[in-house]
């Protein structure tokens, strides 16, 4: 795990090594100031100024040298934790990039989002502290004692006597909280799933007048997770009081004993400014074992934070492109050789079974089928969005798991049913289809949509800012914005999932008209509820429970007076019979 995370560290690794040195620097300047102060402290007399002016001057010196390599340590720290939670988002950012769908649903969304910055930002919490903190402490710990024993290992020896006493705390505080910090995270990602949900959604949950329920459902998540960050705080809330109470023991034990042993040896054994330093050195020591105590908490936030992190960062992608991976589709051609497909290895059902469709290259294949029946699901096998469990997927007389993903993906394109724009401008928008996109090409792709029609009467035309999300375009238009985004890929399969439900029956029409007039050569697989959507198709699928049950054009399913039949009456008997 430390392995994994240390890579993100990379152009950082300087000021991640200088501040440790920095630290050590600190630490052994600020440790020899209370033996310069104790020999001040015997060195001074009533006649002579001298004592004073010179370790003064040593004083002055070591304190301002103590806080140069301080500042600069802090400095240093603050770049290299910045530094490295920034290449950390980043390497997460670029390994969600190469998931697949079904990576996404196994970790989800909201779960991904959380390991992004509350996991990221304890992490980077933690690096700061180990590079900074668990450097210092350590170093102040032994230079302490060093110097402790040096002026008196008897009255040293005391030191020890409270370190059980926090050991003993720290190990029950650490292993009563860690568990409770593994719940904390797995209810973060509750509370993010359901922020986003709510979101996404507004607009049904404003429609629905729901937003009392949605407040009560988020409410019940933040109280739970107050409850429990409660809980560990009060837990963790000990180890200031804890470690005050040992250092206050300390404290008195070395003056008791300091003044004993002064007293009874005549200052021979030990002297004032001995038994200054000491108390000294017993603050610095404590309170080196109050910020190790600190740095023990903040790692064991940061240990399940890691764990997240590290899981994403190594996690296998379940879809890879082969060693030798063919980077050419010759042509948009498409089989399905027996295939079946279930979502995940351990589901007892089969999403799709036994689907044998072979769609020759550039033919209009029309896909209808009632809600659940896996439509969708058998499309996202052509660009491999998904991997077959059984049976193989051709495009162009090759099986996709041989291809290069990225060559495969650029060459079939897909309007899934969810339709995304994302902020910016039209021409931005249509330029994920083609980065190098003209403005000729985006306006005849779009005059292919139907899209030209409505951006030409935007004010800025195609320079029109496109909000996040789309919403301020209508269903409508945001599905020829999308249909037209896909046509600039040029690809050899197109794939329309679903995505002319929101268009009118004319403009329907008038899409498909473009398409057989303009790319005969690409191989249109569209997905609809509308019988008109796909009567003109080559081949038609009708699918039922994740499976093909009639097949053909639409004369020879009417014929057949099956599922196909029935759809299209029920959908034309309104217009046959306008009184019913």
């Amino acid at each position: 795990m430390i392995k994994t995370l240390m890579k993100s560290i990379r152009d950082y690794k300087k000021a991640a090594i200088e501040t440790p040195v920095f630290v050590a620097l600190e630490v052994m300047f600020e440790c020899i100031l209370p033996f310069v102060m104790a020999t001040l402290i015997n060195n001074m007399t009533e006649d002579s100024l001298e004592p004073i002016i010179k370790y003064g001057s040593i004083l002055l010196v070591m304190a301002m040298l103590s806080l140069l390599f301080g500042v600069l340590a802090a400095r240093k720290a603050a770049t290299a934790g910045a530094g490295f939670a920034k290449n950390l988002r980043h390497d997460i950012f670029y390994a969600i990039q190469d998931f697949s769908f079904a990576d996404v649903d196994r970790f989800s969304s909201s779960s991904l989002v959380t390991r992004l910055t509350t996991d990221v930002t304890n992490i980077q919490n933690a690096f700061q502290m180990l590079i900074r903190i668990a450097v210092r402490t350590p170093l102040m710990m032994v230079f302490a004692l060093i110097m402790s024993f040096s002026i008196n290992p008897r009255m040293a020896v005391l030191f020890f006597l409270v370190m059980p006493i926090i050991a003993i705390a720290l190990i029950l505080m650490i292993k009563t909280a860690m568990p409770i910090f593994r719940r904390i995270f797995r209810k973060y990602d509750a509370l993010n799933n359901s922020i986003q949900e709510n979101i996404s959604g507004i607009r049904v949950v404003k429609s629905f007048v729901r937003e009392d329920y949605e407040e009560q459902k988020f409410s019940k998540a933040a109280e739970e997770l107050r409850k429990d960050f409660t809980h560990v705080e009060r837990i963790l809330a000990l180890n200031s009081p804890v470690m005050t109470l040992c250092m206050s023991l300390s404290m008195v034990l070395i003056s008791t004993f300091g003044a004993k042993t002064i007293i009874a040896s005549h200052g021979s054994a030990l002297n004032t400014g001995d038994l200054s330093a000491l108390i000294t050195y017993g603050v610095q020591l404590l309170m080196s074992i109050m910020m190790l105590s600190m740095v023990f908490v903040m790692l064991t936030m940061a240990q399940e934070s890691a764990r997240r992190v590290t899981e994403v960062l190594t996690y296998e992608n379940t879809l890879h492109s082969p060693e030798n991976a063919i980077t050419e589709v010759t042509d948009g051609s498409v089989d399905f050789n027996h295939v079946s497909f279930k979502y995940n290895e351990k589901s007892k059902r089969n999403a799709l079974t036994d689907i044998d469709v072979h769609i020759k290259s550039g033919q209009t294949v029309g896909i209808i089928g009632g809600t659940g029946s896996s439509k969708s699901s058998l499309v996202q096998l052509i660009p491999r969005l998904y991997d077959v469990t059984e049976g193989s997927v051709d495009v162009g007389g090759v099986d996709v798991r041989k291809y290069d993903v990225d060559a495969l993906r650029n060459q079939v394109a897909v309007v899934l049913q969810k339709n995304v724009l994302f902020s910016g401008t039209i021409k931005e928008n249509m330029r994920w289809g083609n980065k190098n996109a003209t403005d000729e090409e985006i306006i005849e792709a779009c005059k292919l949509a139907q899209a030209d029609e409505f951006v030409s009467k935007f004010p800025d035309g195609y320079d029109t800012y496109i909000e996040q999300g789309g919403t301020n375009v209508s269903g409508g238009q945001k599905q020829r914005l999308c249909i037209a985004r896909a046509l600039l890929k040029n690809p050899k399969v197109l794939i329309l999932d679903d995505s002319t439900s929101a268009v009118d029956t004319k403009t329907d029409a008038l899409i498909r008209q473009a398409f057989l007039s303009k790319i005969p050569d690409t191989t249109k697989i569209i997905i609809a509820q509308r019988i008109s959507s796909v009567q003109d198709a080559d081949q038609i699928l009708v699918m039922e429970g994740g499976r093909i049950v009639e097949q053909g054009n639409h004369q020879s399913l009417m014929e057949a007076n099956g599922i196909y039949r029935e759809i299209y009456d029920s959908q034309t008997r309104g217009k046959e019979e306008p009184n019913a």
